[in-house]
């Protein structure tokens, strides 16, 4: 087990040592601050390795996490060594506090936030940074090096008497400043560097500011005043959760997180901040996530209402719901502000986290036909309704064109959800989901008096029931496949189970949770299928197949076993309870982009439905509610 690992293991400090590589850091050993309209990844050793600005999309100005050449990056870091690091959240909030301790000399707090406003057109883009001295004395180093347009273009540097100027070659301007009288110099491998000598009770402000002229003295950035304020609004939205169940700590900070990962103009929430982070370390398995995925919206609009977070799961689905063209169709995944998502290209100049290239950004698989996601919007419309809003004649009529095209479509072969490269098939997946699509849209076309159409989708919706038995079972008809004419497993026919294709006690419902886990399960962890994806190399367990299961599991009665799947995969986030969209089974290391919305959204809904079911077995059926929106309005 290495240091890092072990540290998050033992509530150790994580130790910082002569000669040690912080680049080399794992992917877990991260936290992420954000201002609803971008974020950062800041290092356990107080090195921000990752932000774009000023949104998500945007090119990178710092990318030292994919490069540390080329990529960039801001630091506040002990000037000697050895010291040690331990790193937490402020309670109910987003702002990361990391604890320095350097043997023979002091201690220090760093706090990092980027400032969070009310109104989500009105986002500061910047990055507050506070080092105090706690204990003793403290030596730390400031570096400010930003690398425009991800890494391709080094920026102008410009010392002044408040701080550092930068500027790129399109335009873009980003300042910093580090307390009052400090000297920055130019470092020789890029930016500026300034060192500051603390002792116990003072404090400096490092702010970094995109789109800024000149560097303005510290106390015109307003520091204290934003710390405070930023404080007091995660504090005021994190009251509104309305869960209280055994696992309160780590759903709260996946709420918290799912907020980060949400564009506030929009109501979009990116799959996760960063790009290009290998799902393999060596591998080539890395995409760009910094984008909307349509099969979201009915997992976060689910997760939000039962959480208490209302506001978001509207917001969420009034995107989706707007941004839909009813001509054009459904798309698999959309810009953070509903237009097209970049053509997908490869940055050769730089080598890729821990030499993991190559280094995406766009995504390509936006052209591919990816029928779930039809079930995914209706479901999400369906959840809407249920939940207290009211569907727009609009919305109805882009409902409408969606799931009248299934009557033929639902035919058809597709590229599925895991988004293979190899060619279209027959996905069960992809049926049972346009199944979903008919059921739930019958449902609401009574509300909108359209008889005929309610009849029709339905009539369709038990064609496709039909159909599923039929060809997606296997060859003994005992459990369900991935695929027509297959005897393969996916992870995603655990869904059978969670949308009620069939009841819960069915044989091979049951047989198939089995199937799934003996074919793709490594000790809890779960793979996502185990054929040939036309991408090539290996990849970790999936953070989200592994919730599904314990979920399922609960649902099925097999509570004991939900728990022990349930818990290792939260045990597998990292110091600060941050998921990414893999794990290495072997090390329980984070793998692939993080955080991940995915994960998070899995382990809210693993958690309501295992608390669900404790509470059924130790209370009674009776006594405990009903989690609105798990199962269709009706079951063919």
């Amino acid at each position: 087990m290495d240091l890092y690992s072990t540290a998050k293991h033992t509530g150790r400090p994580f130790v910082f040592r002569e000669g040690d590589r912080a680049a080399d850091l794992p992917i877990g050993a991260h936290g992420l601050i954000g201002d609803g309209s971008s974020a950062a990844l800041v290092r356990v050793d107080g090195v921000i390795d990752w932000l774009c600005m000023p949104r998500f999309d945007s090119p990178s100005l710092f990318a030292a996490l994919l490069d540390p050449e080329r990529g960039g990056f801001a630091a506040i870091t002990p000037s000697r060594r050895p010291f040690e690091s331990l790193q937490r959240y402020d309670p109910d909030t987003n702002v990361l506090e990391t604890l320095f301790t350097v043997p023979g000399q002091g201690v220090g707090r760093l706090t990092d936030l980027m400032p969070w406003v009310d109104d989500p057109r009105a986002a500061m883009h910047e990055v507050h940074r506070r080092i105090e001295c706690l204990e003793g004395f403290l030596e730390v180093d400031v570096v400010f090096d930003p690398r425009f347009s991800y890494g391709e273009d080094p920026a102008w540097i410009e010392i002044t008497e408040h701080g550092v100027l930068a500027r790129g070659s399109n335009g873009e301007s980003v300042v910093a400043v580090a307390g009052r009288g400090n000297s920055w110099t130019r470092r020789a491998d890029g930016g500026a560097h300034v060192r500051l000598k603390l002792r116990a009770g003072q404090r400096v402000w490092n702010v970094i500011s995109w789109d800024a002229p000149v560097p303005e003295p510290p106390a015109a950035y307003r520091p204290f005043d934003l710390l405070r304020d930023t404080r007091h609004r995660w504090r005021e939205w994190s009251h509104r959760l309305e869960y209280d169940g055994p696992w309160r700590h780590h759903v709260l900070r996946s709420a918290l997180t799912m907020k980060l990962l949400t564009y506030a103009p929009t109501g979009a929430m990116v799959a996760a901040p960063t790009t290009s982070l290998p799902e393999w370390i060596g591998g080539t398995r890395n995409w760009d996530y910094r984008y909307a995925w349509a099969r979201d919206a009915a997992l976060a609009v689910r997760a939000n209402n039962l959480l208490g977070f209302r506001s978001e799961a509207r917001d969420f689905f009034h995107f989706l719901r707007d941004t839909v063209d009813p001509e054009a169709g459904l798309k698999v995944m959309y810009g953070i502000d509903g237009t097209r998502v970049p053509d997908e290209r490869v940055l050769p100049h730089l080598a890729g986290y821990l030499g993991s290239g190559p280094v995406r950004v766009g995504n390509g698989a936006r052209d591919q036909v990816q029928l779930d996601c039809a079930g995914a919007l209706v479901d999400a419309a369906h959840l809407y309704e249920h939940f207290g809003g009211t569907l727009t004649v609009r919305a109805w009529r882009t409902l409408c064109g969606v799931i009248d095209s299934l009557q033929t479509s639902w035919q058809l072969p597709d590229h599925g959800i895991w988004e293979p490269r190899c060619g279209m098939r027959h996905n069960v997946h992809s049926k049972l989901m346009m199944w979903l699509a008919l059921d739930r849209g019958a449902g609401i076309a009574r509300a909108f008096g359209a008889a005929d159409r309610h009849d029709a989708w339905n009539a369709c919706a038990d064609r496709i029931h039909a159909d599923i038995l039929a060809r997606g079972i296997s060859g003994d008809g005992k459990h369900f496949v991935s695929v027509y004419g297959g005897s393969g497993a996916d992870a995603t026919l655990l869904l059978l189970a969670a949308h009620a294709f069939l009841p819960g006690d069915d044989p091979r419902l049951v047989a198939t949770v089995d199937f799934v886990q003996r074919e793709l399960g490594e000790g809890p962890f779960l793979h996502r299928y185990r054929e040939e994806d036309g991408v090539g190399g290996e990849e970790g367990a999936f953070v989200l197949c592994g919730f599904w299961l314990a979920e399922v599991l609960a649902l099925i009665g097999r509570v004991d076993e939900a728990l022990e799947v349930f818990s290792a995969h939260v045990d597998a986030s990292n110091h600060l309870g941050l998921l990414a969209e893999e794990i290495d089974p072997s090390s329980g290391g984070l793998l692939g982009n993080f955080p991940q919305a995915f994960s998070h959204l899995g382990l809210v809904n693993a958690a309501l439905r295992i608390d669900r079911a404790l509470r059924i077995r130790d209370e009674g059926s009776h006594r405990v509610p009903h989690l609105i929106g798990s199962v269709p309005r009706t079951i063919s």
